[in-house]
């Protein structure tokens, strides 16, 4: 009855040894002794804010990119027990007894020694020998500026991994039965990998693009094969649709849902953004705003904040000083009271919203809501005098009108200052206006000119506040023409002095401001893409075409007391190798392309598909990840090309493998070609060597050492006088 219990039960498991070793020496290479020094790297100062700022909960903009690396950094401080209190104000300066370092180091430094592994498989699925992914994973092993970047806190690793974890997916997938479920397996860790890439950095995307590319290529052959049916060619379509584009978007999603989660309190990036993005938040503005009435009513005080963040945040503002009568170009203004924006808080930023056919300046009971499209007055709440435009230039823009708050010296210039309120955001024609919510644009009724923040800052008689206009020439959807109410009180008090008490109370009706996330998503993402980083020349910063010949360095970090120190420094060898393997692999596919044109073909149809699929990803991959830096304004770093440089170095063997089988015919060829490339990588091994000291910082120099590994005069080598 129970016979089947005499059928053996067997496992059949295949270790890849050489896989296991390179492995191994990965982890060596990058782990041991990642505790030293005990002490801020480079940029270790900038990513440890963020980190800090993660374990307090603490609201953060990273203009820089998305936070899933940050996420990733803040992990392994949670793990390590890091509670976010350490000052990181300088690069050297030594870690607090509460910062474990181990913990912070380790996952970049896992990420960093598996690039290696993955190097091999990568050689694998593109079909070449085991000798040949060996090739690959020792050069990437021995790569000393992989080794440095991998051994801090650091994201470059992190986004290497990804990248290569996304096309050894891709090419496993491609490779599987069609229709079985390993392949779609293999695909959607394509697809996590990819988010996950371009979740560390804006740089994943690159390659990203790459990956749909071939999957692109891959499908359009995949419609043209009729030995399928139709339905199964949809299904596979729509399965590496899924995958490859739905899942990434939804997970870089859910980076930003998990980001928003954890940081909920407000933070010192709160005034980029929104007030109701800022609302939304634990204290900060959420306190001031607490209780605040939601609708705008004749009678009510606000502060106007605007909209646009650019070029700092700010609010709507007078106070008692005038314009001057002449300005220093010979210009004459009105002399009326000053009307700026400023970027603090400030009682002189309250205003009064007035009904024009009332002279109440207090909220009726019940209160009157101001809809889209009534006319209205704002006064200033602690001079008394009415927002108005006309027809003077202003002081800093010409072409506008000066805005003002008009003081009557009982001479020709008649008061203007009616302003009708457009909501751009209403849903219905006669929508309320809303505080926090609603975005504003106030028009002036006798001129049509709209109020906006012209972005120019005023001379020192205007305080170098900025500089608010009447513009008579606005068109379409500008921020800087949008305003919104932040802080409002219903005003009670009918005298001066009352008032003046009052702006300064708080208030006492509780109304809620919560965004969705998708809201408070869009609009982070927006000030990530569209916040400009001031540029600043840096002493270690760089332009590409230093790259590829490795002009240039950055020195990590400097021992106190000796001349130890650790620099971002390639193994030269490997750069020269990389650098020759990509013009030789650009000539022999030109060569054979211009000879398959003409009917002749030298190598076998597998040979050249395999060469021009290891071509797309291996010089490919250098290309865009590479490339697109010329077009960017922003400092630059010799570190933005290691994700490129290590497509190119995976390029080496495939060109090695190609020579020597295609290209070379006598075995006398061969093996002298194989002489050279041994005594290559016995070469690329010594300059392994010879320069980890600078990669692990370990050994004290004197100044004839570092002389000598001074290779080329650009590189800026520090020297301790005592």
């Amino acid at each position: 009855m129970f016979s089947f219990h005499k059928l053996p039960i067997t496992f059949k498991i295949e270790i890849n040894v050489l896989l296991l070793v390179v492995t191994f020496l990965g982890l060596l290479t990058r782990l041991r002794g990642i505790q030293f020094p005990r002490a801020v790297v480079f940029d270790e100062v900038y990513y440890g804010q963020f980190v800090s700022l993660y374990m307090k909960q603490v609201f953060f903009v990273d203009e820089s990119g998305p936070p899933f690396g940050h996420m990733i950094l803040a992990l392994g401080a949670y793990l390590g027990g890091f509670d976010g209190n350490f000052v990181w104000n300088r690069i050297g300066a030594e870690y607090s007894s509460n910062v474990p370092v181990w913990s912070l180091r380790i996952l970049p430094a896992v990420a960093g020694a598996l690039c290696v592994p993955l190097g091999y498989l990568l050689m694998q699925e593109l079909g070449y020998s085991h000798l040949i992914a060996l090739m690959a994973s020792v050069l990437l092993l021995l790569e000393n500026s992989l080794i440095v970047q991998s051994r801090f806190m650091l994201l470059e690793s992190i986004l290497i991994f990804f990248l290569l974890l996304a096309v050894v997916s891709y090419l496993r997938s491609c490779k599987a039965p069609s229709g079985s479920s390993i392949r779609w397996v293999w695909l959607t860790l394509s697809g996590v990998a990819s988010a996950c890439a371009v979740g560390v950095k804006y740089m994943g995307l690159f390659t990203y693009l790459l990956l749909l590319g071939l999957a692109t290529v891959h499908v359009w052959q995949l419609i043209g094969d009729k030995s399928l049916h139709l339905a199964a060619v949809v299904r596979q379509v729509v399965t590496q649709f899924l995958a490859l584009i739905v899942l990434p978007l939804g997970l870089y999603l859910a980076f930003f849902y998990g980001h928003l989660s954890l940081l909920c309190h407000s933070g010192p990036h709160d005034q980029m953004m929104s007030s109701a993005f800022q609302a939304s938040l634990e204290g900060g503005l959420a306190r001031i705003t607490k209780g605040q009435p939601l609708e705008v009513a004749y009678g009510s005080q606000v502060t106007l904040r605007g909209v646009s963040s650019k070029p700092v945040p700010c609010w709507l503002h007078s106070h008692k000083a005038n314009y001057p009568i002449r300005y220093e170009n010979g210009r004459g203004s009105s002399h009326q009271q000053q009307v700026t924006c400023y970027p603090f808080k400030d009682v002189n930023n309250w205003w009064i919203i007035k009904d024009p056919r009332r002279q109440d300046l207090v909220v009726s009971s019940p209160p009157r809501a101001v809809h889209h499209g009534d006319t209205i007055q704002l006064l200033h709440g602690m001079t008394s005098r009415y927002l108005n435009t006309h027809d003077v230039a202003a002081p800093m823009s010409p072409h506008a009108q000066e805005v003002s708050c008009y003081v009557d010296f009982n001479v020709s210039m008649q008061v203007q200052n009616l302003w009708r309120v457009d909501i751009l955001n209403r849903e219905s024609e006669r929508e309320t206006w809303k505080t926090i919510l609603s975005e504003v644009r106030l028009v002036h009724v006798n001129t049509s000119a709209v109020l906006k923040l012209s972005g120019a800052s005023l001379p020192d008689w205007g305080f170098r506040q900025l500089e608010v206009i009447g513009d008579k020439v606005y068109k379409g959807y500008q921020q800087n023409g949008m305003w919104n109410v932040e802080e409002h009180r219903y005003g009670r008090s009918h005298e001066q002095k009352e008032r003046e008490l009052e702006l300064n109370s708080p208030t006492h009706i509780d109304i809620s401001y919560n965004l969705s996330f998708i809201a408070r998503f869009v609009e982070l993402q927006w000030r990530m893409l569209s916040v400009k980083a001031e540029e600043s020349e840096h002493k270690y910063s760089s332009s590409p075409v230093d790259w590829i010949t490795m002009e240039t360095n950055i020195a990590y970090w400097l021992h106190p007391s000796n001349n130890a120190q650790i620099h971002l420094i390639g193994n030269f060898v490997t750069w020269t190798m990389a650098n020759i393997a990509l013009v030789v692999y650009g000539l022999m596919f030109l060569v054979y392309l211009l000879r398959r044109r003409r009917k002749i073909q030298d190598i076998p149809e597998a040979s050249w598909s395999q060469m021009v699929q290891a071509g797309t990803v291996c010089a490919g991959g250098w290309a865009v990840n590479y490339l697109p830096f010329f077009t960017m304004e922003k400092t630059l770093f010799l570190y933005h090309y290691l994700p490129a440089l290590t497509f190119q170095i995976l390029l080496i063997p495939v060109v090695l493998e190609h020579i020597h089988s295609h290209v070379l015919r006598s075995p006398s060829q061969r093996w002298a070609f194989g002489g050279v490339v041994a005594a290559a990588l016995s070469a690329m091994f010594l300059a392994y060597h010879t320069i980890s000291p600078f990669t692990y910082g370990h050994v004290e120099m004197t100044s004839d050492q570092l002389a000598t590994l001074r290779w080329k005069d650009s590189w800026d080598i520090l020297l301790r006088k005592h």
